[in-house]
């Protein structure tokens, strides 16, 4: 396994969010978290990151405990962030977006450049030149994801990459995962709430409610329980 979280317990100050997550993803494999917003993804995700770092359990990152590593270590380990809302460099060109976190992390002989950005997302080349700030809403998640793809991860978490998205960008942000990350073996942790997609582009899936993990199947074990989606996802 790339990553595994056993009975991960984080708080917030005195309150308590995670109650005892415990996940793992495989290499090459893309696994989704999925539930309703304030179930506990997003926290999730920062102890992943060590950015809110868990109390209690062990996070297990390429054979390393990294529960108590600062984030910058982690990310040097090869866990790449697209976080929610994006948060690309306002100030700076789409050129120097990218630039600014480049590196190998995965210590991979074909890594990942900037020209193999722009043909996976050629509408940043057109805009390479631009300020983030100037960017559309798409244009700025694509940028997001760019970046992170540049520090050349073993792992890539993306968290509600699509949310807010026009559905056509949604659908590209969604091929560019399943034909493209997908099939040269990257590892990635989708955070979403479309399990029709989801089912699609991912191996296996977790589903989240109060801090806990309340499922997890496959995407034919997914797609099959109605249920558990209008209970824990309301579809």
């Amino acid at each position: 396994m790339i990553l595994e979280l056993d009975n991960v317990k984080t708080f917030y100050g005195a309150s308590q969010v995670l109650f005892g997550v415990t996940m793992s993803i495989g290499h090459g494999e893309v696994v989704t978290l999925m539930g309703r917003n304030g179930m506990g993804k997003t926290t999730t995700v920062r102890s992943i990151m060590g950015l809110t770092p868990a109390l209690e359990g062990s996070i297990t990152f390429d054979s390393v405990d990294i529960r108590n590593h600062p984030p910058h270590k982690i990310a040097e380990l090869g866990v790449g962030l697209v976080p929610e809302g994006r948060q690309i460099f306002p100030n700076l060109t789409v050129r120097e977006n990218l630039i600014a976190t480049s590196a190998n992390n995965a210590g991979t002989d074909t890594p990942w450049t900037m020209d193999r950005v722009i043909d996976l997302f050629p509408r940043l080349g057109e805009r390479i030149s631009r300020y983030g700030r100037t960017l559309s809403g798409g244009e700025q998640q694509m940028l997001a994801i760019g970046r992170a793809l540049m520090t050349n991860p073993k792992l890539m978490i993306l968290d509600e990459a699509t949310e807010g998205l026009a559905p056509l960008v949604r659908d590209e942000i969604w091929s560019c995962l399943e034909y493209n990350l997908k099939q040269s073996g990257q590892a990635i942790l989708v955070i979403d709430k479309h399990p029709e997609a989801m089912a699609r582009i991912a191996d296996r899936h977790f589903v989240m409610e109060k801090g806990k993990i309340a499922w997890s199947g496959t995407s034919q074990e997914l797609l099959a329980n109605a249920e558990m989606q209008h209970q824990f996802l309301g579809v």
